[in-house]
């Protein structure tokens, strides 16, 4: 029978022995016996913007939350929360990744750039002038996720990594529209500000020639 099944199933698993869970050879806190909704809590140092940040951290809060709740960096937006709409994307150890796709405890060390850290009002970052310039965003929701992806997007073509519409992988990387659009296709704009976008990003590049 399924329910006697199910019975000697459960009898044969090993109860919890109390000791303290790891991660990454740390002992996590906060821990409960399987079953609980007791969060497993660890601490994580992460450097945010320039500056160190210590947390203890649900070992379940992504990068995005850890900066939005944690950090109250809400510059980067939850769009999807699927990794579908670039609205998170930071600059990671010099590479753009979603944010709500990451657990943060999976970035001890790591260095993180933010919208915030690009640039500020008093100083922008030429990305962030670039768009202003070229009215690239309307409701500006996606913005911060599109700039920090436009920023590491430039730094990839210049680094010569290639992408899906790389003619020629032996000759010296261009910004053209063509390598901006199909790089920058992860960030979505429901505005529709996509070739003002372009026209930043080329400006930009154009300017670091």
């Amino acid at each position: 029978m399924v329910g006697a099944s199910a019975t000697a199933a459960l009898a044969a698993v090993p109860q919890a022995t109390g000791a303290a869970p790891m991660m990454g050879g740390a002992p996590m806190t906060g821990g409960g016996p399987a079953g609980t909704d007791r969060p497993v809590l660890a601490k994580v140092s992460l450097t945010v913007n320039g500056q160190r940040r210590d947390l203890e951290l649900d070992t379940r809060t992504s990068l995005l939350d850890a900066a939005r709740e944690h950090l109250h960096l809400t510059g980067s937006k939850k769009g999807c929360d699927h990794g579908q709409c670039g609205a998170c994307t930071m600059i990671v150890d010099g590479r753009r990744i979603n944010a709500c796709l990451t657990l943060a405890v999976m970035h001890q060390g790591s260095q993180i750039t933010t919208i915030e850290g690009l640039g500020q009002p008093e100083s922008l970052h030429p990305m962030q002038a670039a768009f202003i310039k070229h009215d690239g965003y309307q409701c500006g929701y996606c913005t911060p996720g599109q700039i920090c992806s436009g920023v590491a997007v430039l730094a990839e073509i210049e680094a010569g990594i290639p992408s899906h519409v790389t003619a020629d992988l032996n000759a010296p990387m261009q910004a053209s529209p063509a390598e901006i659009r199909e790089r920058m296709s992860g960030n979505i704009c429901r505005c529709g500000a996509y070739s003002n976008i372009v026209d930043a990003m080329t400006d930009v590049a154009g300017k670091q020639a």
